[in-house]
Formats: C-alpha cells, sequence, structure tokens
C-alpha cells in the first residue's frame, strides 16, 4: 500500500535561519582574516534586537553588531513597519574568549592529530530519488521558497511580499518507495496589509498557484514534473493573514532548524546544530563529511540510499565508530557492516583530514545557512570582507565542497563496480 512523507523548510527570513545566517556570517569574517580561528557564535533575534553570545579564539577583531546588520539588510529587513530592520534594531554583543579547557582537547603540536571538538554522532544521507540526492519533499519545499524569495526581490509579479515564509510538501510514495505523486503542498507566506483579509488570502493563493508553482516546476526534470497533478492539495497561508511576521511575530535561535538543514525527516540526525561553528566542531564537519561519503556511494551505485553515521569522543582524533545503512538496497554482495570497514579505508575521518578534504577553513559558510546544507551547488565564488579598520579581503572560495562526486571513481574500484 503507498504512504505520504512529508518535510518542510523555511525561508531566508524566518526568524531561526535569521539567526544562522548571522551567526555563519560571523565564522566566515572569523575565518577570512584568521583561518585557525575558533568560534561557537549563538545568536537570537526578537522585536527590534539580536543579542550575540559565543566563545572565540582568535587573533583578529571583528564589528559583530556590522556584520549582523549587513546580514538583516541582505534578508530584507529594511523597514520599520516590520519591527526588527537592519538599520535600527539593537545588538547586544556577549562573545568571550573561548575555555582553554576545550582548546587543550582539540589543539595539537602535530595538525592531523587534532582532537574532535565535542563528543556526540553524526549521520550522512543520500538517495537516488533526485538528481542532487536529497529527498523529493525537502528539494521541493527548499525550491518552494527560494523562488518565492526571488520573486519577492524582484518585486515586479508580486509585490506585496514579505520575508518571512515556510512551505511544507507530502509525497505519495509506492510500497517500493518511488515518488508517485505530489499530495499537498503548504505554503505560508508574511505579507503587506493590502486590503480586506478575504481579498488578501484569495489574491495570494491566485499568485502562489499561478505564478510560484510555475516557476519551481519549471526547474525540476520532466521525471518530477509529472507529478504536479491536478490533484494536489493546496494549503495558502491557511491561518489567515500573516502580517505580522518575522522577529516581531516570533523569537529566533541558532541551531532550531535542524532537519530543514539536513534531510527532511529522512535518514537520521545526531542533534548537533551546523550553524555558527567554526570546522573543528564535528558536529559540522562530520555531518558535511558523511554526507559527502553517502552521496558518492549512491553515485558509484553501491546502493539507492545510504545512511553514514559517525561517532567521536572530544579531545580523541580517530572516529569511535562508522556505520552504514542501505536499507536493504546494496547493490553488491556484501553486509552493511562490510560495507562500513571498507569506506573507513577509503575516507580518513579524523577532523584535520576532514577539514582539509572539504576545504573546511575558508569563509564558505553563510550561504549554507538558509535552504539547506546539503544537495547544494559546488562553486567557486569571490566574497569580500571587511575589518572594522576598513581594511578589505577579496578571496575566492569553493562552496558545498561536500557535494562534489569526486570519490565515485575510488568507491567503484575499492567495490569492484564497473
Amino acid at each position: 500500500m503507498a504512504y505520504l512523507f512529508t518535510s518542510e523548510s523555511v525561508s531566508e527570513g524566518h526568524p531561526d535561519k535569521i539567526s544562522d545566517q548571522i551567526s555563519d556570517a560571523i565564522i566566515d569574517h572569523f575565518l577570512a582574516f584568521d583561518p585557525n580561528a575558533k568560534v561557537a557564535c549563538e545568536t537570537m533575534v526578537t522585536t527590534g534586537q539580536v543579542i550575540l553570545a559565543g566563545e572565540v579564539k582568535s587573533s583578529t577583531y571583528l564589528d559583530v553588531q556590522k556584520i549582523a546588520r549587513d546580514v538583516i539588510n541582505r534578508i530584507g529587513y529594511t523597514k520599520s513597519e516590520y519591527m526588527f530592520d537592519g538599520n535600527s534594531c539593537g545588538v547586544l554583543s556577549a562573545i568571550h574568549e573561548q575555555s582553554p579547557d576545550i582548546i587543550k582537547g582539540v589543539e595539537r603540536d602535530h595538525p592531523e592529530d587534532q582532537g574532535a571538538g565535542d563528543q556526540g554522532m553524526m549521520f550522512g544521507y543520500a538517495t537516488k530519488e533526485t538528481e542532487n540526492y536529497i529527498p523529493l519533499a525537502l528539494d521541493l519545499s527548499h525550491r518552494l521558497l527560494k523562488e518565492l524569495a526571488e520573486i519577492r526581490r524582484e518585486n515586479r509579479d508580486i509585490t506585496y511580499l514579505r520575508p518571512d515564509a515556510k512551505a511544507q510538501v507530502t509525497i505519495v510514495y509506492s510500497d517500493d518507495n518511488v515518488p508517485e505523486k505530489i499530495h499537498t503542498i503548504v505554503i505560508s507566506t508574511q505579507h503587506d496589509d493590502f486590503g480586506p483579509e478575504e481579498e488578501m488570502l484569495a489574491k495570494i493563493k491566485q499568485d502562489m498557484l499561478s505564478i510560484l508553482i510555475p516557476r519551481v516546476k519549471a526547474q525540476v526534470p520532466e521525471s518530477i514534473q509529472r507529478l504536479f497533478t491536478p490533484d494536489i492539495i493546496y494549503h495558502i497561508n491557511p491561518t489567515g493573514k500573516f502580517v505580522i511576521g518575522g522577529p516581531h511575530g516570533d523569537t529566533g535561535l541558532t541551531g532550531r532548524k535542524i532537519i530543514v538543514d539536513t534531510y527532511g525527516g529522512k535518514g537520521a540526525h545526531g542533534g548537533g546544530a551546523f550553524s555558527g561553528k567554526d570546522p573543528s566542531k564535528v558536529d559540522r564537519s562530520a555531518a558535511y563529511a558523511t554526507r559527502h561519503i553517502a552521496k558518492n556511494m549512491v553515485a558509484a551505485g553501491v546502493a539507492d540510499e545510504v545512511l553514514v553515521q559517525v561517532s567521536y569522543a572530544i579531545g580523541v582524533a580517530h572516529p569511535m565508530a562508522i556505520y552504514i545503512n542501505t536499507y536493504g538496497t546494496a547493490k553488491i554482495n556484501l553486509t552493511d557492516g562490510e560495507i562500513a570497514r571498507v569506506i573507513e579505508k577509503i575516507f580518513d575521518m579524523r577532523p584535520y583530514a576532514i577539514e582539509q578534504r572539504l576545504k573546511l577553513r575558508f569563509p564558505i559558510y553563510e550561504e549554507t545557512a538558509a535552504y539547506g546544507h546539503m544537495g547544494r551547488e559546488n562553486e567557486v565564488v569571490t566574497k569580500t570582507f571587511y575589518s572594522p579598520d576598513n581594511a578589505s579581503l577579496t578571496l575566492d572560495v569553493e562552496l558545498f565542497t561536500w557535494e562534489k562526486l569526486d570519490y565515485v571513481a575510488k568507491i567503484r574500484e575499492a567495490f569492484g563496480l564497473h
């Protein structure tokens, strides 16, 4: 019997995502001027206020207030009627020096012996149901909101949009786990107060169905386009008008959208957030490394679906264990445990090795902090950073290195696949 599976996403203007983007912008600025910086930065946003807290070990000094304001303005909170805007909100910083007890557990005389920044387990996942190897419901949820933000910035076809929004997609799967059709799409978007509620809601629904949905449908392969049937159930702003939103409507915190950031509820999650952490924190770096492994395994044809777990002890370089689950989809005559032993020989999972392999000591993180850390496009971009004394630094950096399919040949060779 067919079953349903649902994933959600939130826009860059969602309060929690504002917090993630501010935290990661601060990480990027520290790494731009001091690649060896150790940073853990948490952000809270509420009506007219930003609060920064965390621990830092770095040789550089930053104007964190300006960084926060620039992020808020970029997202689109630029009007006083939002009750939260980049030019007028208060910014309080309570960032202090990192504990020497943690530093001594991480830093070593030889960089390759660098210990894990914390204990815990991290998961990576990949599935062949989409071209970017992430679950379809999450991929569509992200696409809806990215396109909605693009429409908002164009300010042409729809002129009443505000930055806060959420989307949710439910997919009908066959018994053999193949997407058959889209069951339900939910979109809640913040908007200007531009008329009587009933008329506003009718206009918003019409625009979502006639403008947003066709633009998203056009982005996906034909195999996914056919899932957009006339039978889709749509819930557009189902609670009614959504004028009050963003940090004025809800307090936002760094690290509170970890399922949106990863696989939409498929696979598994170790519980650690990503944003606001430098790559010595394995919550972040090892989650990227396990995604890299899982994606390359599926692309290599080892299995149609793969979950990879790795676990660490704080201050210890080598992981405690690596676990593989292929959900019975393996194409080779090995158990999941035997597959894991082969993978251990291909990928060095010590924290320093991960940092080097995936180029994680570069300012590449603000781009990860909205619309998911996984399934994104690997590309080189040019970024410019400014220090408090107005000195500038321009760097070419490679984004989403963990999405590269650069280990497919090695995996195929190791498993005898052709």
